[in-house]
């Protein structure tokens, strides 16, 4: 009898072994890549490929190898001559500089542009010339005559911009490039900031024995912005005129030239940011009258969704003006207007505009806030196909002729597949979508995976106080005990228009499952202010940045208290930047309820924070006092118990 008993542990321990899993380990997640999946590009068959130029051969203007470039930039016309940025230097989100020099393939001819660090460099269209900025001035590189001309001289640090973007277009309207050829390069538009007035903002950089203070221009909440100009430079004589608009107190987030070579467009906008105005410059002589006007109660998103058609008659853009971010076709000459989709849903990214037969792939929230799927529409928008399928989050590549597209497709627990398929349009014109071949699912990273105590997420709906539900996550234990009561840690960012209660794979990051290792429960929630469930939700925190987010908070910490697996003692908040704001907010007006917070990088008060984000939805603090105070943690530091 003891003989057969003894056969039968050694007959399970093989078993035992097996089920034994790996502990994850921060050294697995963010030094080893234990948990890096498998790149897949999009490179469709017969597609024109960018010929590579090898720099091994090539010795800079001291003689020494040139070594591989930063960035290669290909002439629009002619391949025999290319740009490589070198010894690249970030400077801040989105700029960078570099040096830049212009080779010659056919001769092997290296030609330094500048012997300093230059930004944003790009051939004219016909390939001819080389626009850069350099000491806030811009500029103008002739390649036959090897010569150069300084489109503007007053550049200066600190005061005068020329081309490039001042610090806070940049951050919150999310460019830096600020100059554009026309179609046909016979104009340059630019912007020229004049930030004399702009109060500074100091910080010490420890780079040496010594560190050094670095100066640069803030404007914060309430205070005054850089005066904007809008330049139109002509190439070929030299004149330089300024488009007309109202002056004042306003902002310029973008400039957007049409096909027409003498028509750029001119986004203008209130300083509140609820009024937008495009208007229709005339190139040669400045003049301008207005294209389209958007008002709204609350503020008008931003966003680069706007294409001038190559019939020079009509321009497409999204819009929420109608309770969703949905897809628009209006005529230039304002005779036609459509609304091309429609419905409680969003639209979240345009993949293409094919204008030859015209159809609009796009992407929308669907079937659910947290899910993505790839639609077709016509420019009327009567006949719509889905092309994705499913509750999952699929995104998609299209090839040039909108004939196949790449479908990265993946949900909450499961890796990502990548497939290739044809786009299959019908006799009738129904259009469809057929798989060519899997190129990966992921295998590699899926084994890996069951190697290691990885828990499954589920998604949660959570109601709050004010009769709205909540979309979360949860992420229990993987050896999960109902009978148990766990801690639980909130990971929230919580921000105007975001989003991270996804149906995608990395939305509940391998970091979240070493939490839950450790014997955490992790939630992640969507409060009111967040995106992708129409204009109303997102904008309901208007002028009380913080109030609505946190008691959602406070609300879901509540009801997950009262789950009898639950620790209701034992809830803490984790956020980053605005999730820090939120976490802090946690453990001061959520003090009953949330018994610990790590606030990282957060906003404090919005009276310190950038004025184009902070008063895009909280006005000035001038106007909007109470909205500032009544929700900023530094004033509710009495109510922290215990140690911090």
């Amino acid at each position: 009898m003891r003989m057969r008993s003894l056969l039968f542990l050694l007959f399970l321990l093989p078993f035992a072994a097996i089920a034994q899993k790996k502990d994850i380990t921060l050294e697995d997640i963010y030094k080893k890549g234990t948990f890096r999946g498998e790149p897949v590009r999009a490179e469709f068959p017969g597609a024109k490929e960018e010929p590579e130029v090898s720099t091994k051969d090539l010795k800079d203007e001291a003689g020494k190898p040139f070594g591989q470039a930063d960035e290669t930039i290909t002439n629009p016309v002619n391949a025999n001559w290319v740009l490589f940025r070198k010894n690249t230097e970030g400077i801040y989100r989105r700029s960078s500089k570099s040096f830049v020099y212009l080779y010659d393939v056919n001769n092997k001819q290296l030609t330094k542009l500048e012997n300093e660090k230059i930004l944003h460099p790009s051939f004219s269209p016909d390939g001819s010339k080389i626009a850069y900025v350099k000491s806030n001035n811009l500029y103008v590189y002739d390649i036959a005559t090897k010569s150069t001309k300084a489109v503007t001289t007053d550049g200066k640090w600190n005061f005068i911009i020329n081309g490039n973007c001042d610090w806070v277009y940049e951050e919150e309207f999310e460019f830096t490039q600020a100059y554009d050829w026309s179609p046909k390069g016979n104009f340059i538009s630019y912007y020229r900031f004049d930030e004399s007035e702009v109060k500074e903002y100091q910080f010490t950089q420890f780079d040496n024995a010594y560190n050094k203070q670095y100066t640069y221009k803030y404007p914060k909440a309430g205070e005054q912005n850089s005066k904007v100009e809008i330049h139109i430079y002509n190439v070929g004589t030299g004149s330089d005129v300024k488009a007309q608009y109202e002056q004042g107190d306003i902002y310029i987030p973008r400039t957007k030239w049409t096909k027409d070579d003498n028509t750029l467009v001119v986004y203008w906008m209130n300083r509140h940011q609820d009024d937008l105005k495009l208007l229709a410059t005339n190139a040669s002589s400045g003049a301008s009258s207005v294209l389209y006007e958007e008002k709204n109660k609350y503020f008008v998103e931003i966003n680069d969704d706007w294409w001038y058609l190559k019939d020079g008659k009509n321009f497409m853009f999204t819009s929420e003006m109608n309770g969703y971010r949905h897809l628009y076709l209006y005529s230039l000459d304002g005779k036609t207007k459509t609304q091309i989709t429609k419905g409680n849903f969003e639209v979240t990214d345009v993949n293409g505009v094919d204008e030859t037969n015209k159809r609009i792939f796009f992407t929308m929230a669907y079937p659910r806030p947290m899910d993505r799927n790839l639609f077709v529409t016509d420019f009327a928008g009567k006949k719509t196909y889905q092309l994705t399928q499913g509750e999952a989050w699929h995104r998609v590549e299209l090839n040039d002729s909108f004939t196949q597209y790449f479908d990265y497709r993946s949900d909450i627990n499961t890796p990502q597949t990548v497939t290739l398929n044809d786009i299959v349009v019908s006799k009738k014109k129904d259009i469809s979508s057929s798989p060519v071949k899997v190129l990966t699912e992921n295998k590699k990273l899926q084994d890996k995976l069951g190697e290691y105590a990885v828990g499954k997420a589920e998604f949660i709906k959570i109601p709050n106080s004010k009769g709205d539900t909540l979309n979360g996550w949860m992420l229990k234990p993987s050896n999960f005990d109902p009978a148990k009561k766990y801690p639980v840690l909130f990971c929230n960012y919580g921000g105007p228009g975001s989003q991270q209660v996804t149906n995608r794979f990395g939305s509940v990051s391998m970091w979240h499952q070493l939490l839950a290792e450790r014997g955490f429960i992790v939630v992640s929630v969507d409060n009111t202010g967040t995106g992708f469930r129409g204009e109303e939700f997102k904008k309901k925190t208007y002028l009380q940045l913080g109030k609505f987010e946190i008691e959602d908070q406070i609300d879901a910490a509540k009801y997950m208290g009262n789950l009898s697996f639950v620790d209701k003692n034992n809830i803490g908040h984790w956020g980053w930047s605005f999730g820090g704001f939120m976490s802090a907010l946690a453990i001061t007006k959520g003090n009953e309820v949330f018994s610990a917070a790590v606030s990282v990088a957060p906003v404090t008060n919005w009276r310190y924070y950038d004025n184009i984000y902070t008063e895009r939805y909280m006005r000035t603090p001038q106007e909007n006092a109470k909205g500032y105070d009544d929700n900023s943690p530094i004033n509710f530091t009495d109510r922290i118990k215990g140690n911090t």
